[in-house]
């Protein structure tokens, strides 16, 4: 997020944390703090700097104290909404998301955590509205554009999913985010293969990342053609909607009942059994990376 302070000697901060250089470019905001004491602003630009170090105690401290100052403070309410959503409160997060939305609403990466925040509700449409907005505001965003196809795909728009896939693929592939997004729209579609190139790459670019090596890992499971039989189904279920699905499954255990409790107790063999091998393969048969 690119905001600018009005502050003057400002300038070096931005271009520190721009080289990435967040020690320094500390030292060099708090000098300017001491200056101007009660600049809400170089409150806002020291928060900014310790997300960026994941440092979320003293990010919280500070943005406080710039929100304190100034309760408008853009970039405090910016650095406030990527606290929350990168420790996981997602609750505090969507109690807060209406209000920074109110202070800066051109800002589309609010409109793409509410997004994220419906998907995990199961609000798909709601969510695909939040991402189209979030797209009007920064059209050629690869991440926003993978999130899509992947909501695409959870509403079983499959070939709409793919388009966007192409999309996403033309501007973002060295982007681990947007790899992750692709690798579970892939996977919704039953397209395993891909989404195991996807989590293979996405890996590559943050091997230190434990969501992305789980993913990676899961990606390799699906691919194992013990359990690729069992998954092969789900290609084609995932077409039809809920009540269709609900059908399914009550003729089936009403007429198929013994069929489908063997399906159920293979199936689970089957995901135990590819799970060990992937796990081997990996990481030999010592335990996995924390």
């Amino acid at each position: 997020m690119g905001y600018e302070s009005s502050g003057y000697g400002l300038a070096a901060v931005h271009e520190l944390m721009e080289m990435k250089r967040y020690k320094e470019a500390l030292v060099e905001a708090e000098q300017v703090l001491r200056e101007d004491p009660e600049d809400p602003d170089v409150f806002a630009i020291i928060a900014h700097i310790y997300i960026l170090q994941e440092n979320y105690e003293q990010a919280q401290h500070w943005t406080g104290e710039a929100l304190r100052r100034d309760p408008e403070q853009q970039l405090a309410w910016f650095v406030q909404i990527c606290i929350y959503y990168d420790t996981q409160n997602y609750k505090a997060l969507a109690g807060a998301l209406p209000e920074a939305m109110r202070v800066d609403p051109y800002e589309p990466h609010y409109y793409f955590l509410k997004a994220n925040l419906l998907n995990k509700r199961a609000k798909y449409k709601e969510a695909k509205d939040e991402l189209l907005q979030a797209l009007e505001l920064s059209p050629e965003n690869a991440v926003y554009l993978a999130t899509l196809s992947y909501t695409e795909a959870l509403l079983g728009n499959m070939a709409e999913s793919v388009s966007l896939d192409r999309q996403a693929v033309q501007t973002g592939v060295e982007n681990e985010y947007v790899l992750l997004y692709l690798g579970w729209a892939a996977g919704h579609r039953g397209d395993y293969k891909l989404k195991e190139t996807y989590m293979r790459n996405a890996v590559r670019l943050d091997p230190d990342d434990k969501q992305l090596r789980d993913e990676f890992l899961e990606s390799l499971q699906q691919t194992h053609k013990l359990l690729a039989v069992f998954l092969w189904p789900t290609k084609y279920f995932r077409r039809l909607k809920r009540w269709q699905i609900l059908t399914l499954w009550i003729i089936a255990w009403v007429v198929f009942r013994p069929l489908v409790l063997v399906f159920l107790i293979l199936y689970i063999i089957a995901n135990m059994v590819t799970k060990g091998i992937v796990h081997v393969q990996i990481y030999g048969w010592q335990r996995s990376r924390k």
